[in-house]
């Protein structure tokens, strides 16, 4: 695959809880299209985006945003109105992936198997536990694990959950509580319209937080991941039906729990996300490279495809 020379803005950065991350991305991905002698406009988003973008006027803004505004629907609504290209999901798609609600209500339909649970208000879970322990907690509209929380019964966050305890009870109203599934973390990559491989995620803390996930050395990938093909094709075949099904482009990751006690029954989607991670330790990036893809030939083919449906839009 060869692109022509290109004026690419790269936006990164933002104010979301996932800045440093998408930082990392960002600047990983500026390099990689200055090696291959693009022309590189790099913008950390401030309020006054839209400005630096118009000024810009780039062929393609390839979106390294992670978390919300970037990854939520919002700057996508706002370079449509711009008319800019850009890759990545577009607006529709990128507002219900990032509500692990809405994703539900989006997959569950079609077969695609996630755990159940529901919303509360967060002052609800100082009153009572909105599920049987062990269940997990987490934010309705983030990503990376941000703010996470595994209730046990020997939890030291109380029963009834303390106000005081540490957890995401403290920074969001509202809160996804799903029923703990045991077992594995696995993950799959799709690039463009293929699943690419799964890899298994040991983090040597016990959880696969934030800091698991960004911290060098605090979890081991094991990719191909050492698991039963029918449980890795599975994997492969969810996490295109995923993709599709949502409307993502450019690439996706989906996330899996699986309890290996329960064979296939075991294996639960836990989201797709839209924009993954394109730092040294992100997966995306690890699992294009056992399949012979450079970072710099991921990079080409994400933003090719944006320019394909640009072409395609005509």
């Amino acid at each position: 695959m060869t692109l022509p020379k290109l004026h690419v803005a790269v936006l990164m950065g933002g104010w979301s809880n996932e800045r440093p991350v998408s930082l990392m991305s960002g600047e990983g991905v500026a390099k990689a299209l200055e090696e291959r002698g693009h022309k590189v406009t790099r913008i950390d988003m401030g309020r006054d985006v839209a400005q630096r973008l118009a000024e810009a006027a780039p062929d393609v803004v390839f979106n390294a945003l992670h978390g919300s505004p970037g990854e939520d629907g919002s700057i996508q609504g706002m370079m449509d109105l711009m008319g800019l290209t850009y890759t990545h999901s577009g607006m529709v798609t990128s507002v219900i992936a990032i509500d692990k609600e809405l994703t539900k209500q989006a997959l569950v339909p079609h077969g695609i198997p996630m755990p159940g649970g529901r919303i509360v208000e967060t002052s609800e879970i100082h009153q009572r536990d909105p599920l049987e322990r062990p269940y997990v907690l987490k934010p309705v509209n983030e990503g990376s694990s941000v703010g996470v929380a595994i209730v046990t019964q020997d939890s030291n966050v109380g029963n009834p959950i303390s106000r005081d305890a540490k957890g995401p009870w403290q920074e969001f109203d509202r809160l996804l509580a799903e029923p703990y599934i045991r077992g594995r973390e696995l993950t799959t990559a799709v690039l463009g319209d293929k699943a690419l491989m799964v890899t298994e995620l040991k983090p040597k803390g016990g959880f696969y937080d934030f800091e698991s996930k960004y911290t060098d050395g605090m979890t081991e990938h094991v990719c191909p991941a050492e698991i039963p093909d029918e449980i890795t094709q599975a994997c492969l075949d969810l996490a295109l039906r995923a993709h599709r099904l949502l409307g993502c482009k450019g690439c996706s990751r989906t996330d899996f729990r699986w309890d290996d006690e329960r064979g296939i029954e075991g294996l639960f989607v836990l989201e797709t996300n839209t924009q993954p991670g394109m730092t040294p330790l992100s997966l995306v990036p690890e699992q294009a490279k056992h399949l012979g893809i450079s970072y710099a030939d991921l990079v080409e083919q994400i933003i090719a495809e944006a320019l394909a449906d640009k072409e395609a839009a005509k």
